[in-house]
């Protein structure tokens, strides 16, 4: 920025927080730290051994353009371009869902059903923070010869999912993971016929409503993609889709397992229920709000 001076960093942290919180950012102290590490590499351990000391000039242009960004309400993972998801660090951009907490409560769940020879797919897979968490704890736990193909309509998302796949498994990243792009079903009926079966079945789909969207917060409703939020007028268009042809992709006594909206859990679960799955459970989360659903298919 032109005729920006040294600053002391104590001094360009309390501005960033002022002017965040000036333009209703939510947590304005913590995405200063974060913002502040980002630009200039000060971690803050090392801020509270020298708050007094200056930054270089253009350390401080680094920050207070980033700051700037974030008062624009874009989100704190598109300017630094990553996102921690399971412990794994994942690259994020305006074209896929930034990966949330509430979303690590379905791969823990599935987690717990990885075994040796599995596969597994997963549905709008988006940055492949799922199906890559899956099976990189598997490989970290010594679960052999599983993989997994991960389904999206985006291509650009598509595009950071296998940047994150190599970041993941580096040259081992085509035998774990496979991605194609399609609506839901249609590239796997493409490539592999109506023959392929896999074990677990796990997505995180658009879920909300038309009238919903209006009232999220300015980084979720300006800058995710529309079309990993818009789940129709009820939020549950694609639920009916993904259960609806999910018995004609699981092998016997597969498993489906969905990330759900907070006041979804009894509608998903009669859908469920009616498309004959059954142990059909509604998993909250840490708030105690219905958060993910599962079911059986053994029909």
């Amino acid at each position: 920025m032109k005729g920006t001076r040294e600053m002391e960093i104590k001094t360009a942290w309390k501005q960033a927080v002022w002017r965040l919180k000036e333009a209703g950012v939510p947590e304005p102290e913590m995405d200063a730290w974060y913002l502040l590490e980002y630009a200039t590499g000060v971690t803050r351990a090392a801020y509270y051994t020298n708050p007094d000391r200056e930054m270089p000039k253009d350390e401080t242009e680094r920050f207070l353009y980033v700051v700037q960004k974030r008062e624009q309400r874009i989100p704190l993972q598109h300017i630094t371009g990553v996102q921690d998801f399971m412990g794994y660090e994942f690259l994020v951009n305006a074209s896929v869902l930034i990966p949330r907490q509430d979303t690590e409560i379905l791969v823990e769940e599935a987690v717990g059903l990885l075994k040796h020879h599995m596969c597994l797919l997963d549905l709008c897979t988006g940055s492949g923070c799922i199906l890559l968490s899956l099976l990189k704890i598997a490989e970290e736990r010594g679960i052999e010869e599983i993989r997994g193909i991960g389904t999206d309509i985006s291509g650009d998302a598509l595009k950071i999912a296998e940047k994150n796949k190599s970041r993941l498994f580096g040259q081992n990243g085509d035998i774990m993971a496979e991605f194609l792009e399609g609506d839901l079903w249609e590239p796997i009926r493409e490539k592999y016929g109506e023959k392929m079966r896999f074990d677990l079945i796990v997505s995180n789909p658009p879920y909300i409503s038309e009238e919903e969207i209006r009232s999220l917060q300015e980084e979720v409703r300006l800058y995710d993609p529309y079309i990993a939020l818009d789940g129709g007028k009820d939020g549950l268009c694609f639920y009916r889709e993904i259960i609806g042809r999910a018995p004609q992709y699981l092998k016997m006594g597969g498993t489906l397992l969905l990330e759900i909206g907070c006041s979804q859990g009894e509608a998903v679960k009669v859908l469920m229920e009616e498309a004959g799955f059954w142990k059909v459970v509604v998993k909250k989360d840490l708030a105690g709000l219905d958060r993910v659903i599962s079911g059986v298919y053994d029909s």
